[in-house]
């Protein structure tokens, strides 16, 4: 597998919410980023007051 191919894997993995290698920090990382910005997409949504 290329490190191409294996960053295509990972950022694949994190977009469906997974986490392929509990190892790897940076994979750790980029799973608590992911994480934190969808929590933060779903805080927004629900204050933003209905018209």
């Amino acid at each position: 597998m290329t490190p191409e191919d294996e960053s295509d894997a990972l950022l694949d993995a994190l977009a469906a919410g997974g986490l392929p290698d509990h190892h790897d920090p940076a994979a750790r990382v980029l799973a608590v980023l992911v994480a934190d910005v969808l929590d933060q997409r779903r805080s927004s949504v629900s204050m933003t007051p209905s018209t």
